[in-house]
């Protein structure tokens, strides 16, 4: 256990899972657009649904879109600085089947018309997972280097990743597959101990069968 354990985020209240895993869930999903997002559909499921304008989840939401972090003075004012900046949000609830009660989905649409749809959880303390990612089943926190690869679902896709990576001298700390059917579209979530350069998702971008690479990389404070 670290202090962090104990004393949790430095963040604007008032609550860690609430409000601080609100904006981490913006933040996140606004990197994986890899764009400036023009428009937002937001559902909130269970406790965020029920309690979450009280808590100030819908502002944490937009403020983590517009770029802000937890420890942001301008989150309260995130809905007026969205309008200010061009971004349209609206809001509604959904009913999730066996979800967590601090879920939120959301579906972005991008400066150049990219479409993206995350689900996210607050799982207290600040911390955050991404669930899904285009409806395809991922898990993971965004709190180490990860790369996601948007992939044909063809033979050798992995290998050929991982081939970069080891030459890279990149190591594989978790690696999570999945795919909407076989033969359909895939998609890789590797975590890894090491930064990757530009220059390697360069690289892996220009693998045959890959549609898309994500980089999320670990911010030095």
């Amino acid at each position: 256990m670290n202090l962090f354990d104990i004393l949790g985020p430095v963040m604007v209240g008032p609550s860690s899972s609430h409000t601080a895993g609100a904006v981490r869930i913006g933040y996140i999903a606004r990197k994986l657009l890899q764009e400036t997002p023009v428009k937002v559909e937001i559902l909130l499921h269970g406790s965020f649904a029920t309690t979450g304008v009280g808590h100030g989840t819908d502002r944490a939401l937009i403020a983590g879109l517009l770029g802000m972090k937890p420890d942001d003075i301008r989150i309260p004012h995130s809905f007026e600085l969205a309008k200010e900046s061009g971004l349209a949000f609206s809001f509604g609830t959904v009913n999730l089947r066996d979800a967590h009660p601090n879920t939120a989905v959301l579906k972005l649409v991008g400066e150049s018309g990219k479409e993206m749809e995350v689900q996210g959880v607050s799982i207290g303390g600040g911390r955050v997972l991404i669930q899904k990612l285009n409806g395809m089943e991922v898990n993971f926190s965004g709190e180490r280097n990860t790369l996601v690869i948007q992939n044909l679902d063809t033979p050798g896709s992995v290998a050929k990743v991982t081939s970069i990576l080891f030459w890279k001298s990149v190591n594989i700390a978790t690696m999570q597959l999945c795919r909407d059917k076989r033969g359909g579209y895939a998609m890789m979530v590797l975590e890894t101990d090491e930064e990757i350069w530009e220059s390697s998702v360069r690289e892996l971008q220009n693998l045959d069968g890959v549609l898309q690479v994500i980089y999320l990389g670990i911010e030095k404070e």
